[in-house]
């Protein structure tokens, strides 16, 4: 049963969002929270609450429908970080001039699933 967890309008680049998301996609879930916790990127912490949030949603799923929970289980199947708005702001330069700041902001969205057993066929 899988699970997403979003955070949305995070106040740092996507570019560097994304450099964090790429350390964990694939990974087991428990191994990825492992991972951001010490990683030296300041996307990691939100990246991290994330994740931890979206392990949280499957024990919920699994409670309502009455299946056993093992987040050791879990896989980070899916992981990416879109765009969001981008705030804009102007700073003074010399001779009266303004030049523009770009502040952009990005949506972070994490997908838990258990790992899928493959069957041998003979």
């Amino acid at each position: 049963m899988e699970a997403k967890a979003q955070a949305r309008f995070v106040r740092v680049t996507p570019q560097k969002a994304r450099r964090v998301v790429d350390l964990i996609r694939g990974k087991q879930a428990d191994e990825a929270v492992a991972t951001l916790m010490f990683a030296p990127q300041a996307a990691g912490e939100t990246v991290r609450k994330v994740v931890e949030s979206a392990i949280a949603n499957a024990r919920v799923k699994a409670d309502r429908a009455n299946v056993a929970f093992d987040a050791s289980a879990l896989v980070v199947s899916a992981a990416y970080v879109d765009e969001g708005p981008t705030l804009k702001r102007f700073r003074p330069r010399a001779q009266g001039r303004a030049s523009q700041i770009l502040k952009r902001t990005s949506h972070i969205t994490v997908v838990v699933a258990p790992v899928e057993k493959k069957e041998r066929t003979r």
